[in-house]
């Protein structure tokens, strides 16, 4: 018997369940909210080794390290952030009213939007289920949250722990493969978030289309760091080099490749081999270097490092010594220069630790190839020339920027983190992930004294005479 039928009844099961608690208590107080988050909280608090053992046995190598720095410090950060200032973001929010409607008074009333759901990748397991969880807890709704069937081991421990302090119309977390994940983006919820590859989210879209679902999509693509001329490149070396080689590449905001004057392309590379070794000073073996994911991502890289040096590309080992072990799907970091424009390495996001490394002769031409592109999720801008730097912010799209380092962006609760154009839509992190999953209702209170008589049929001369009058103003 074909079982996705079966989940998806299940599914639809949870969901409705989901519903009719939100349609019992649609506008929960902060109490509630606060309770929720704090729950969350201590459940990440309390089973933090056992999430990093989970993630290092799903990708056969992670250090627990960066399970805790790149993933439960930035979310519990986050939940911090709403704890704090969680009754602030849902008071009513004053808005101006038109002179020609005074005295009458307006409002905004964040007001949740009722069930949401939330589809995570593999890359992040944790952070990138937790922290779109916060904002929807923190805005009064009710989450039901897919995780990613190549995280197997985190997915079932997450989802055994969350049922032990959620309750199942609260928090349900959902594992399984691409057709529990079809089934679970065909749900009609009242928002869907969705982190991953460009090709599923339109898939994910497609499907939220049949509901109307409003989505927010974290999607990818390739973010440039661009070295401006006079930029110590070692220094610059020093901050991307640690961007892209943690989790072995497999970021979404990783520097994808690197734009730098001709004239200091190999110093760069120099720099980059230098700081490769003093951060993993046993290459493969370092303990502190991540695994990929699994044979199928190590295959593609392989094959993408592999047509780009048939192309005449020129590939730079950043270790000394073995360069991948097929066994446990680990890839030594290269730099890659003169790489043809067609080939898939500079077409596709990467997500692991290969660095194209361009050479531009002027800023302008560097510019001008940034526009070209895609535009991407996260740009990488280093120079000490302040005026320069704001030219080059206005004249360039990207879903984030950090200018002078790298990633840093999206561990701001202050910031909105989300993509633009082909790299998503729609941002999340602290008020903004608050806003995302609330609606944000606009109220009118009439007074008890109107001027809207003054322009009611029938119409006559005094009508046209206000209306003369209101388009002068």
């Amino acid at each position: 018997m074909d079982r996705a039928p079966d989940f998806a009844a299940s599914l639809q099961q949870t969901y409705s369940a989901m519903r009719a608690a939100f349609d019992a208590e649609p506008f929960p107080p902060w109490a509630v909210r606060r309770d929720r988050l704090r729950r969350l909280q201590t459940l990440l608090r309390t089973h933090a080794a056992e999430w990093a053992e989970a993630i290092d046995a799903d990708f056969g190598g992670r250090p627990p390290p960066e399970t805790g720095l790149l993933e439960l410090v930035p979310t519990l950060t986050g939940i911090a952030d709403a704890l704090r200032q969680g009754p602030r973001w849902m008071r009513p929010r004053g808005a101006s009213v038109s002179r020609w409607f005074l005295p009458a008074r307006a409002q905004v009333l964040p007001q949740p939007l009722g069930v949401v759901g939330i589809i995570a990748p593999w890359n992040y397991p944790l952070v990138l289920a937790a922290a779109p969880l916060t904002a929807a807890l923190a805005a009064g709704n009710r989450a039901m949250v897919k995780l990613s069937e190549y995280t197997p081991t985190f997915s079932a421990v997450f989802a055994q722990r969350a049922a032990q302090v959620f309750a199942a119309d609260e928090v349900a977390v959902v594992q399984g493969d691409a057709e529990i994940g079809a089934a679970f983006s065909a749900l009609p919820f009242d928002h869907l978030l969705f982190t991953g590859s460009t090709g599923v989210g339109k898939r994910v879209m497609a499907a939220a289309a049949a509901h109307l679902t409003p989505v927010t999509l974290e999607l990818g693509g390739k973010s440039p760091a661009i070295i401006a001329p006079g930029y110590d490149v070692a220094h610059a070396a020093r901050r991307i080099l640690f961007g892209k080689l943690v989790n072995a590449g497999q970021t979404c905001i990783a520097p994808d490749y690197v734009l730098v004057p001709r004239d200091q392309q190999s110093a760069f590379i120099d720099a980059c081999r230098g700081e490769a070794q003093r951060l993993y000073p046993e290459g493969l073996r370092s303990p502190d270097y991540a695994s990929i994911i699994d044979h199928r991502q190590y295959s593609r890289l392989l094959g993408l490092m592999g047509e780009a040096r048939a192309a005449g590309a020129h590939v730079h080992a950043l270790f000394d010594g073995v360069q991948a072990d097929d066994l446990r799907h680990r890839l030594a970091p290269a730099a890659i220069c003169d790489a043809p424009a067609s080939v898939r390495l500079m077409n596709e996001e990467i997500f692991g630790p290969l660095l194209p490394v361009v050479a531009y002769d002027d800023l302008e031409q560097a510019l001008a190839h940034l526009r070209s592109q895609p535009r991407p999720l996260a740009m990488y801008w280093f120079d000490h020339d302040r005026r320069r730097t704001a030219a080059a912010l206005l004249q360039t799209h990207a879903g984030g920027v950090t200018v002078n380092d790298t990633l840093l962006h999206f561990a701001q609760d202050g910031l909105p983190f989300g993509g633009v154009g082909a790299s998503g839509m729609g941002s999340y992190h602290g008020r903004w992930g608050f806003d995302t999953f609330s609606k944000l209702k606009p109220v009118l209170y009439q007074s008890r004294v109107s001027g809207v008589g003054l322009v009611a049929p029938p119409y006559g001369q005094r009508t046209r005479w206000l209306m003369k009058l209101m388009g002068r103003l």
